[in-house]
């Protein structure tokens, strides 16, 4: 599965050069400039691991890390030319899984940023298999050990698609899937264009789940960005 990298410097000069590594070896990027931007860019994306720089305008480094840590699990790497032993340990308190100092070799940032992802999901893929097989939100209980949707005990027909599009979407409840992220992550192919084979998908997956399709409660429409389900104080248990 495709990883998504978000890269975030004031020097637009470490931006390309990470970005055109980081490609090079099958990554997708988001780039920003400063502490604000990506952490918006955050909330509206998925994103697998960070690259930080500390000094930056608006955000720096160490308030945009404690931000995230609010928030998001994801592994986090500082990139910064403070490189006294306080940088360091500052930026691993805060909850900084790397520290690369500049100036760096190109090649060590994507080989920690490698391991840093290889540690990640090998450990989640260990702690999820000791966690319960399946996903409640509402009305709607889908067993990952059966592939069944249950609503109120009532088992509902899913075809292999709208299984894993369902299962992506309840994995994150608020979270905006793009129509992009929804091929990669869920159906596991490249998007290549802007086709109907999601918007068939979601429609199909509505009729079965919303009382009134027309006026969906689960599954929203971001019009623009994509669609998100809803998050569990949105919905009446």
């Amino acid at each position: 599965m495709v990883k998504t990298i978000m890269i975030v410097d004031d020097d637009p000069n470490i931006v390309d050069l990470l970005k055109l590594y980081l490609n090079a070896e099958g990554y997708i990027t988001l780039e920003a400039l400063d502490g604000k931007t990506a952490f918006d860019q955050l909330k509206n994306q998925v994103i697998d691991l960070a690259i930080i720089d500390i000094m930056m305008p608006i955000i720096d480094g160490y308030e945009l890390l404690q931000m995230i840590r609010q928030e998001y699990k994801i592994p986090v790497i500082l990139l910064s030319a403070k490189n006294q032993d306080y940088d360091k340990i500052t930026g691993l308190k805060l909850g900084a899984d790397d520290y690369i100092s500049k100036p760096f070799s190109p090649l060590e940032v994507v080989a920690r940023i490698q391991a840093q992802l290889r540690r990640f999901y090998e450990f989640n893929d260990s702690f999820s298999a000791q966690q319960s097989s399946q996903l409640k939100l509402g009305n709607l209980l889908l067993s990952h050990r059966e592939c069944v949707l249950y609503i109120k005990d009532k088992p509902i027909p899913l075809s292999a698609r709208e299984y894993e599009l369902l299962k992506l979407l309840m994995s994150e409840p608020g979270r905006v899937f793009t129509k992009k992220q929804i091929f990669e992550r869920a159906w596991n192919e490249y998007y290549i264009a802007d086709d109907n084979a999601i918007m068939v998908q979601i429609s199909r997956i509505r009729e079965k789940i919303e009382e009134c399709p027309r006026k969906p409660v689960y599954i929203k429409t971001i019009r623009g960005l994509g669609y998100r389900f809803a998050k569990k104080d949105e919905l009446i248990p």
